[in-house]
């Protein structure tokens, strides 16, 4: 879609207060069929949490009447409900706040702001990159190097494009690092030529005036996690559900929040994914053949700027130990840099890979957007959502229809997912270290580092005998691998330590002496974690022999 002003985020965008009313309604149909038998015990419970989180929990985007509006809210419902329950009265109380709440949520977009970022970042990125390659800042303004050769995109690209006039997309990536959004909006525009996607945005982001001003017309809509009660979430999934019903492609990760672990998701929150089957019913309901389709992204790093934070985090949580905690590496702009300047000055690849396209209930759809079944028959998605002949709302069907997307979108993170030099070789030197150890993970990565080392040769055998099972496996398209990881095991251990040690000041493996060791084995603990899924080490038989190299 060559012309902007053709895009359907930025047809919503010239139409916000329309939308905003459009909403309003939206949203009171939910809040009375899911919460309407008790009004004035709902309005109480929200009243009640806004008062607190207004007095406990003030962040400086909030309006400055915030605490004043909602006690005065909290008045006037003990007002009604003293002079004797007046329904319509609730009512008009349950309309204000919702207006309020969508009012906050819904951002806009803007044709002129997103060319400009995009033209921005666009020159920044590439002086940067620029200046990092050739370590030179003579180089600043040179020519010669973009972005877009950092990221190695795989997938069906072309189908997905094909499907933009046939229907709305909503996107559901992997979620690693808080410059995911980055890497993600780069890539999707640069890289690939996607127009732009709405996506929720924290509203804690719009305290800086700056960046709060470009996101807010970017397409974000605004996501406050501070807000616990039912008609505020009912507030935000019923945008996603909104927006998709009016053709607004969407993005947003399905697994919540960045992986702690470092391994790809294993489950997924199913609220904004049931809002696409919501929308998709509501299409049906209203007798257009417009459809929603889901796109799964895979993100691909070798190292990853809060991994440090993030895995201890991890087992602190899981294994109950005190760990001292580490300053979340994003909130520091000195270390944003340095990430990005090691990421740009080393030949460090970015994966990002594009699953199949599927419907609502993970079908595999053709180039004109039909759902075909594992038949190759043709399916109509009206059968979905008919009961007794009649296209109907049934919540506990469409629970069902979420949880199966939910389990599709995994196959396809697991499928569709590029194996990097870094993950093959975190995994099998962790795995070594951790089939030869008597005790468990918890201690384990808390070892000196002279008790980390690991045989060099013990350790490409073992990358030899995991590559053998990942290149039937790519062959059977269970896998998608890079290039590094078809080398030889030499090879790929001395690429893999590379890329692992281009930015931590504690390096997850290095080589001495013809052995190699783990100045941090919580960081090759979280790295080797990336391929876990895939339980690799059930292809080695790990006897004795195996290991006594390791004793």
């Amino acid at each position: 879609m060559p012309n902007m002003e053709d895009w359907p985020i930025s047809q919503f965008g010239d139409k916000r207060s329309e939308f905003v009313a459009e909403l309003n309604n939206f949203v009171l149909k939910e809040v009375l069929d899911n919460h309407g038998d008790n009004l004035e015990s709902l309005l109480s419970k929200t009243i009640y949490l806004e008062k607190r989180r207004s007095k406990n929990n003030k962040w400086k985007v909030d309006p400055e009447d915030e605490l004043k509006y909602w006690s005065s809210l909290g008045i006037e419902l003990n007002k009604i409900t003293s002079e004797g329950a007046d329904q319509e009265a609730y009512l008009e109380l349950l309309k204000r706040i919702i207006n309020r709440y969508d009012e906050e949520i819904v951002g806009t977009f803007k044709p002129k702001t997103f060319r400009f970022a995009s033209k921005f970042l666009n020159i920044f990125f590439k002086r940067l990159l620029n200046t990092a390659a050739g370590r030179n800042h003579r180089r600043l303004w040179g020519n010669k190097h973009q972005l877009v050769e950092k990221i190695k995109v795989y997938g069906e690209v072309d189908k997905i494009k094909s499907l933009f006039g046939k229907g709305t997309i909503v996107m559901v990536p992997t979620h690693f690092s808080n410059l995911d959004s980055m890497v993600i909006g780069y890539a999707m525009q640069s890289a690939v030529g996607f127009p732009a996607f709405s996506f929720g945005a924290g509203l804690n982001l719009f305290d800086n005036e700056i960046v709060g001003y470009f996101i807010n017309r970017l397409g974000a809509y605004r996501v406050d996690r501070r807000k616990k009660n039912p008609i505020y979430l009912e507030c935000l999934t019923s945008m996603a559900a909104y927006s998709i019903q009016k053709g607004v492609n969407n993005l947003f990760f399905p697994g919540g929040t960045r992986s702690r672990e470092g391994g790809m998701e294993d489950r997924l929150k199913l609220g904004l994914l049931g809002s696409s089957i919501e929308a998709q019913r509501n299409l049906v309901l209203d007798g257009k053949k417009e459809k929603v389709f889901i796109v799964p992204m895979i993100l691909g790093y070798n190292f990853v700027l809060e991994a440090k934070f993030l895995i201890e985090q991890h087992l602190a949580k899981t294994g109950k130990e005190k760990y001292v905690k580490s300053k979340d590496a994003f909130k520091s702009y000195r270390k944003i840099t340095k990430f990005i300047w090691s990421l740009f000055s080393e030949k460090s690849e970015i994966s990002v890979s594009f699953g199949e396209p599927m419907d609502i209930m993970g079908n595999v759809v053709d180039d004109l957007g039909n759902s075909i079944d594992t038949n190759g028959e043709q399916i109509d998605l009206k059968d979905y959502f008919s009961l007794d002949g009649e296209v109907k709302a049934n919540p506990q069907r469409e629970n069902v229809y979420t949880k199966i997307l939910g389990e599709r979108i995994l196959e396809s993170y697991k499928r569709n997912n590029v194996m990097l030099s870094s993950h093959l070789l975190a995994y099998a030197a962790f795995k070594i270290l951790e089939k030869g150890y008597v005790g468990d993970v918890y201690s384990l990565v808390n070892l000196p580092k002279e008790r980390s080392q690991i045989d060099y040769n013990h350790l490409e055998s073992i990358i030899g005998k995991l590559q053998q099972v990942l290149l039937e496996w790519e062959n059977e398209g269970k896998i998608k691998l890079s290039r590094e990881v078809k080398w030889e095991p030499g090879r790929i251990i001395e690429d893999g330590i590379k890329n692992l040690g281009i930015y931590h000041a504690q390096k997850p493996l290095t080589i001495k002496k013809g052995q190699v060791w783990s100045d941090s084995l919580k960081l090759l603990y979280y790295y080797h974690n990336r391929i876990k899924i895939y339980e690799l080490d059930k292809y080695i038989e790990w006897t004795e022999k195996t290991l006594e190299t390791q004793a």
